[in-house]
């Protein structure tokens, strides 16, 4: 469970501020009665299936990751601390990378990469 909420958190923010809105537009004088219900109902069912879906499809990405990575394949991680340099890190098995806690390190460099931020390499 908290691993959900590491990766959707910010998610979740985005969602419940999304939800201070409707709750606010719908309880102005001008909205007609039961729009407070209907209007909370439906977007939180929308909010809801999208952060559920982003963690479902998130979650398989990071299936998908690890197994390339146990196979050897190249992954690619976003750099966001070096752009200038390169955009991606290549990480491999070959190259002293290993899993832990979902992070992929290496004793070569200083930071640790989440397996969410990352991709297989397409050949």
């Amino acid at each position: 469970m908290s691993e959900f909420f590491i990766l959707e958190g910010a998610y979740l923010a985005i969602g419940a501020f999304v939800l201070a809105i409707t709750l606010f537009v719908t309880t102005r004088s001008f909205m007609a009665k039961g729009s407070v219900k209907k209007g909370l109902g439906s977007v939180f069912v929308v909010v809801s299936l999208a952060i559920f879906s982003h963690f479902y499809i998130t979650k398989n990405r990071m299936s998908s990751v690890e197994e390339a990575f146990n196979q050897s394949s190249n992954i690619l991680c976003e750099n966001r601390i070096h752009t200038k340099a390169a955009q991606f890190v290549t990480i491999n098995k070959h190259l002293e990378w290993s899993i832990k806690d979902n992070q992929f390190i290496s004793p070569n460099y200083s930071r640790s990469f989440h397996l969410a931020r990352c991709i297989i390499e397409s050949k």
